[in-house]
């Protein structure tokens, strides 16, 4: 990644209407990205395909132009990282999640359907996660099956990312400073690859800034334990 050039970006998702956080957290996205004269990505997070409606996306367009909101790539203008939209890049998760898999770093998961089923969307203050216990951690990891042929198998099945119990994650959040999560205490294994083959939040996020070489995110104050995963 070249670290020289400043791109940051907004990541909204055509599940309902935009509100005051969103406009807060884009605009100074923005306000970053100039003072950086840098760019500004835009996203479409439109994996969960039962929730995002057309007219979701239509009326994001439009407030995010009303409020006076600029962007240098995204769907409707393109550019070197295309395509925006989530549910336009399966390949690239699906790559990523290979790579984990290969690397001993995920496991399968027959636990938490609740859990699994909100994976897909950011996690939000009040509704958190609960630390994952590791019933499935030792049982399952001899499986080698791809996430269709286990699918077909049960229904039930998905994959989480095995935290290292102990790690302590840290990370500078230049608006509350040096930040400090412990893995197995603060937060625990959590789901990447979700029953239904569709890739969870987590993973979808971090393979998105990566491909699409983002070097600032500018996030709600409630997704800091979310960064630490």
């Amino acid at each position: 990644m070249d670290t020289t050039c400043y791109r940051g970006r907004m990541a909204p998702s055509p599940t309902g209407y935009l509100h005051l956080g969103h406009a807060r957290t884009f605009w100074v996205a923005q306000q970053r990205a100039r003072q950086n004269a840098g760019a500004l990505i835009f996203r479409n997070e439109d994996l969960d395909s039962a929730r995002c409606k057309k007219d979701f996306v239509t009326a994001m367009y439009e407030d995010l132009r009303w409020f006076g909101l600029e962007w240098s790539e995204g769907p409707d203008r393109g550019g070197a990282c295309s395509p925006y939209s989530q549910s336009e890049r399966y390949a690239f998760y699906r790559t990523a999640f290979e790579k984990l898999r290969a690397g001993g770093f995920v496991y399968p998961c027959f636990c938490s359907r609740r859990d699994v089923l909100r994976s897909l969307q950011a996690p939000h203050q009040g509704e958190d996660e609960p630390i994952y216990p590791g019933t499935c951690r030792e049982r399952f990891h001899f499986l080698t099956a791809s996430p269709e042929e286990q699918n077909a198998k049960d229904p039930r099945f998905s994959w989480r990312f095995r935290v290292n119990d102990g790690e302590t994650i840290s990370f500078l959040d230049k608006n509350f400073g040096s930040q400090k999560f412990v893995a197995g205490k603060d937060f625990g294994d959590f789901v990447i690859w979700r029953h239904d083959n569709i890739p969870a939040y987590q993973l979808a996020v971090v393979a998105d800034d990566i491909e699409m070489k983002i070097s600032e995110v500018v996030r709600g104050a409630d997704l800091l334990l979310s960064t630490a995963r």
